[in-house]
């Protein structure tokens, strides 16, 4: 499962500086106020521990983690939604990520220029949501046009989209996210459909300085807030550490951390707030030739996790060989896990668990 996130903010509130520490991309981009004109794309891989933990006990070549493709897309400006700035080029390459990880200035600092004066996160937030707001509008406006003709007929399937389109259209006129709309699984097939950008959810990125890493400032406080009233989620980090601790030889990491009291990188808790935001857990595939991290969707079955492998194994599923790292890493082997009864063999109606460790069984 290819995973895409934007990440979207107003210029010089550290968005490129995150992107290139999370990519390892280069330096971190100049202090003023710049927008590069296409998104930069990296690939960042997923931290997760029980890796490490099964390649302790099945010796394997090659370990290759989940990951989150991120696209570096170019800052916002007021009026974006009409031409301004990138205007529709910034627009259009956000309606095809899952997520929108938003990152909001939550620090002072008088040597780095701020486009609309001082910090105020809520102000910026409000900033990027009108222009998101007033793009969806201009897009449900030919949405509304097109099902209301089609409708004419009384054809029910034109008429049930119009409904959804024009209660779209309220919320954007009510100063609401597209997402926020209480939908139905059939009506959300709708609102997907119609690839707006506020029906995408939202992870805010308070980046904070240095003396933000511990308990919350004022700042970050009222975007935890805003995120509460949405149903969004948060992550605080501090972009110009992350640059730092790319920049440091992979031994000196653990040290440098340790002394701001961080017990890992930002890009941990970032990529799993990823994971959180879309409903997504991983189970693994192990063998003396690799170790791999899968990403599906909470709920999946064993089947539709096999099928990310290969549509094959999904269509020829048999059945799956199933035990978790946990139990791994206290018996020590998979042949004390038969032993113990803790390898189990499950069928097409199994639910994966995060965390399992699947062999498949399958026949094209």
């Amino acid at each position: 499962m290819a995973l895409q996130a934007g990440i979207v903010g107003l210029p010089n509130v550290g968005k490129s500086t995150l992107f290139n520490a999370l990519t390892a991309a280069g330096a971190a981009a100049a202090n003023f106020p710049f927008c590069t004109i296409d998104p930069n794309v990296g690939v960042v891989p997923v931290p997760d521990p029980r890796l490490d933990q099964i390649n302790a006990i099945i010796k394997s070549k090659v370990i290759l983690p989940a990951s989150v493709e991120l696209l570096d897309i170019a800052g916002l400006v007021r009026g974006a939604s009409t031409g301004a700035g990138l205007g529709n080029k910034f627009l259009g390459h956000i309606r095809g990520v899952d997520a929108v990880l938003h990152v909001v200035r939550c620090f002072d600092d008088p040597d780095v220029i701020h486009v609309d004066g001082d910090p105020d996160p809520l102000r910026d937030i409000d900033t990027i949501d009108t222009e998101l707001a007033l793009a969806d509008l201009e897009s449900l406006t030919r949405r509304v046009d097109k099902y209301r003709k089609g409708s004419k007929s009384g054809d029910k399937e034109q008429l049930f989209h119009l409904g959804v389109a024009e209660r779209m259209e309220k919320l954007l006129n009510d100063g609401k996210a597209a997402r926020g709309g209480g939908w139905t699984e059939e009506e959300w097939v709708s609102v997907k459909d119609a690839q707006l950008i506020t029906a995408k959810p939202v992870l805010y990125v308070c980046n904070v300085d240095e003396g933000g890493l511990g308990a919350d400032n004022a700042y970050v406080t009222s975007v935890r807030a805003r995120a509460a009233a949405e149903g969004a989620q948060v992550v605080v980090l501090c972009a110009k550490i992350e640059a730092e601790i790319q920049e440091l030889p992979a031994e000196d990491r653990p040290v440098f951390l340790a002394d701001l009291g961080l017990a890992e990188p930002g890009l941990a808790f970032l990529a799993r707030g990823v994971y959180r935001l879309l409903g997504l857990q991983t189970y693994f595939t192990a063998g003396p030739k690799e170790i791999r991290a899968w990403t599906i969707p909470i709920g999946a079955k064993a089947p539709q996790a096999a099928g990310v492998i290969h549509t094959d194994f999904e269509r020829g599923f048999i059945r799956a060989e199933v035990y978790s790292v946990a139990d791994l890493v206290v018996l020590g082997s998979e042949a004390a896990l038969k032993q113990a009864g803790k390898m189990q063999v499950e069928g097409k109606e199994y639910v994966v668990k995060d965390g399992d460790v699947m062999h498949f069984r399958f026949n094209v």
